[in-house]
């Protein structure tokens, strides 16, 4: 039974422990794609510390005898559970494995057992092709030591009971105890620029496209809301630029070094009305999202940043891909003639290989 798996070192028949997220992250890893390094704490670890609390069924009964047109009744439910999750006991062989693991990380990164990282939370139905669990669960950015790592992979662990995801669950009809939270744990992105690209424009579902969104710093100033991104909408063959919708950007994330966390900065220059991304950037971009679509076989939804840390022509990363869930579950009405152009479009927007 593993408990914490790196990336690189994942098999196919582990993917079912890491949860879409941490799958996602595991696939392309082994592809040899630009996804910082890191690792997984298992869904076994999960089950082990539930199993070890004795909590399990009360906590499945707490959840089953929710009325959900009780919004209050929700949200007590929900903080009593993940106060109850915080109060546990981590068994002392999942501690000791996540420990290791996070001591080899800092090996491997040149650090002395103080690598910031990003923990993130991982559910096991994220990549469920009718349901999105994209924000339903939490990540903690800049996180630095063991006991750190380890508190908030607790807290990864509770926010799967968060009012926002048991609701979620519900309506969608998901067992409460089919869903199991892996933790992804992996290398603290400094992210000049961030944020998302689909492989088709997610207005109309035209799969010539590339659409990106992108704001300074880290993405999290976009998810929040705080800052509206950049919008490029790219032809996927040629990839050029057709229309673009540059916005006033006026704070980005971006991490405190010296306090070890990250912080809101204003943005009072003129970087706040240029370009968060250029030409040569959103070229190399689609080019990664074309072979991660190739990868998967279907349109994708991915997060990537580039790293101030990197250098130029090195410094994408990848940090989630998930299978586009709108338009992909539509019917394409197909004639003679869209087939035939269709398959033309599939032929040539595939790259034949990744560049080295």
């Amino acid at each position: 039974m593993k408990y914490t798996l790196f990336f690189n070192q994942a098999q196919p028949s582990d993917y079912q422990y890491l949860g879409g997220k941490g799958a996602s992250l595991a696939s392309m890893s082994v592809a040899n794609m630009p996804v910082p390094v890191g690792f997984c704490v298992t869904t076994h670890a999960y089950e082990q510390f539930l199993d070890a609390s004795g909590l399990k069924h009360e906590i499945m009964q707490m959840v089953e005898s929710i009325d959900f047109n009780q919004v209050d009744e929700l949200d007590r439910v929900s903080a009593t559970i993940r106060e109850m999750f915080m109060k546990m006991a981590i068994p002392a062989e999942i501690q000791e494995s996540i420990k290791n693991t996070y001591a080899e990380l800092c090996i491997l990164c040149s650090y002395e057992n103080d690598l910031p990282v990003a923990v993130r939370s991982s559910a096991t139905a994220e990549d469920l092709p009718d349901a999105s669990f994209a924000g339903q669960q939490d990540t903690y950015l800049w996180i630095v030591g063991e006991n750190e790592v380890l508190e908030h992979v607790r807290r990864c662990w509770a926010s799967l009971f968060t009012s926002r995801a048991i609701n979620y669950r519900k309506d969608q009809k998901i067992a409460e105890d089919e869903v199991l939270m892996c933790v992804v744990i992996q290398k603290m992105v400094n992210a000049r620029t961030a944020g998302v690209a689909m492989t088709l424009n997610p207005t109309n579902g035209d799969r010539s496209k590339i659409v990106i969104d992108s704001a300074w710093g880290l993405g999290e100033a976009v998810v929040s809301g705080e800052v509206t991104p950049d919008n490029f909408i790219v032809d996927k063959i040629m990839l050029q630029v057709i229309k673009s919708n540059i916005q006033n950007k006026h704070i980005e994330h971006v991490p405190d070094r010296e306090n070890r966390k990250v912080l809101t900065r204003e943005i009072t220059d003129e970087r706040a009305t240029q370009a968060s991304i250029n030409e040569t950037e959103i070229k190399e971009l689609c080019r990664i999202a074309k072979l991660i679509e190739k990868h998967y076989g279907c349109p994708q939804d991915i997060e990537w940043a580039i790293d101030a840390d990197l250098p130029v022509g090195h410094n994408f990363t990848l940090l989630q891909s998930r299978p586009e869930t709108v338009w992909s579950q539509k019917k394409v009405e197909n004639t003679g003639i869209k087939m035939g152009m269709e398959g033309i479009l599939n032929t040539l927007m595939n790259p034949i290989s990744a560049k080295k």
